[in-house]
């Protein structure tokens, strides 16, 4: 049965036409009130990209001095700080959807800043995993509340591109961090550069706390949202009945094997197989991610948005398609003989890879209640982390270490294939997803009852 023209999947309603409920309010309209609040996360979600993949770029000063194998490394980056990330976003989330955003996110990321600055004094391998560990808790902050925060200030069709923008943090973190904290690791050494990487941290959570205002919920016709919370068990069996959510989480998850197996190796691929330096690295990966991921992240929300206001489906289809042609464009970073068309390969995936991520948080926040989002947003981190972080990194290390003995330095090449496969399968996913968008009516409800 198709179910996507007709939008009359499950109970939620269907999904309208053109949209208009509440266009007498401001809800997504650019003020100077969300301006600033969607830069001031987009800034926060830089840093909680910066503090989680610092250590990508320092790995081969950590794993000489600290005498780490790569499938160790692996396990680190996968399974100790993935593992809790997304195990504590789901309660925290939770409380996000009854709680002040503002105070759980501030805090947040003052707790992860602070684990950013002691990852640099770490002297054992146990040290460097029980900062990892509370730095994931810390981290799991960040998304879910930032995503129900952006969702109160911008209607469901109007929600993919200040999406987008916030997720383009990462590409901001990666343009404009990345290459100073190559530098710094190279000149100071790498515990510097996770001081370096902290600091800031500790400062913008002080501006947030001080110069943000928790802006107001949106209601049922019943004004749920103040009444007590629903069962997460029944939470669920709502977000799972919609087969777009559940093809979104799917799909998610194998874009996530290959987004972080790519974001955990690629460094060391470049300087194992390219003889890059570590400010190479950091200059190549800042630039390439951080101008292109910056551009993939914004074309990708502009074009569901506007697409979608055609096609609902395009809202799926947008960043389907561009997770499909990540295989190639990897295909052509790992496998070019020179350095000059790896990068080009490595510009083209960073493009294709960032324009999935705004149009699938708008999906999770569009098939949810109002008093739901942040649980959407933190049970599909969950799911896509814990799949894509703990397997995407781990497998590759595995597959380093075995086809060590074949290929000696060139073994990580055909390791990262793994990765681009799974981002073409993920595409395909999303594009399946596609047909069984709809807007909830608890948003139109929602819309009409503040807008009068």
């Amino acid at each position: 049965m198709n179910e996507g023209r007709a939008g009359t999947e499950g109970r939620a309603g269907t999904e309208g036409r053109t949209g208009t409920e509440g266009r007498t309010g401001t809800e997504g309209q650019w003020t100077a009130r969300s301006i600033y609040f969607v830069g001031l996360l987009t800034a926060i979600y830089a840093l909680n990209f910066l503090d989680r993949q610092i250590l990508a770029l320092v790995l081969p000063s950590i794993s000489r001095e600290l005498h780490l194998r790569d499938d160790v490394i692996g396990l680190i980056v996968g399974f100790v700080f993935v593992i809790f990330y997304s195990i504590a976003g789901v309660p925290i989330a939770r409380l996000a959807d009854r709680a002040s955003r503002r105070n759980i996110l501030a805090w947040g990321l003052a707790s992860w800043s602070l684990m950013t600055i002691l990852s640099g004094g770490v002297t054992r391998v146990w040290q460097l995993i029980a900062t990892r560990f509370l730095m994931g808790i810390g981290e799991a902050t960040c998304i879910a509340p930032s995503t129900s925060l952006i969702a109160d200030l911008f209607r469901p069709e109007r929600r993919a591109l200040p999406l987008a923008i916030l997720t383009s943090g990462s590409s901001i973190a990666a343009l404009l961090f990345f290459p100073l904290a190559g530098w710094i690791s190279q000149h100071y050494g790498w515990r510097a550069t996770f001081m370096a990487a902290g600091l800031p941290g500790i400062v913008l959570s002080l501006t947030l706390w001080l110069t943000v205002r928790e802006p107001e919920r949106a209601a049922f016709a019943n004004d749920p949202a103040r009444s007590p919370q629903q069962p997460f068990g029944s939470t669920l069996r709502y977000l799972f009945g919609s087969r777009a959510y559940l093809l979104t989480v799917a799909g998610g998850a194998c874009v996530g094997i290959s987004l972080y197996a790519s974001l955990t190796w690629n460094p060391s691929f470049l300087t194992r197989v390219h003889h890059f330096t570590q400010t190479q690295v950091g200059s190549a990966i800042g630039v390439l991610r951080g101008l292109l991921g910056l551009t993939g992240a914004l074309l990708g929300g502009y074009l569901s948005e506007r697409l979608g206001s055609v096609d609902t489906r395009w809202r799926l289809w947008t960043p389907g398609l561009a997770c499909v042609l990540v295989l190639p464009a990897e295909l052509l970073f790992l496998l070019s003989p020179t350095p000059q068309w790896a990068l080009v390969g490595l510009g083209l995936a960073s493009l294709f890879t960032s324009m999935h991520i705004g149009p699938v948080y708008a999906v999770c926040q569009n098939v949810s209640r109002p008093d739901t989002r942040a649980t959407a947003t933190a049970t599909f981190l969950l799911i896509a982390n814990l799949v894509g972080q703990v397997l995407g990194p781990w497998i590759v290390g595995v597959l380093n270490v075995r086809w060590a003995a074949s290929y000696g330095e060139q073994a990580i090449r055909y390791s990262l294939i793994f990765g681009a496969a799974c981002a073409c399968l993920g595409g395909l996913l999303l594009i399946f997803g596609a047909s069984h968008l709809r807007r909830p009516a608890a948003e139109s409800i929602t819309f009409r009852e503040r807008h009068p």
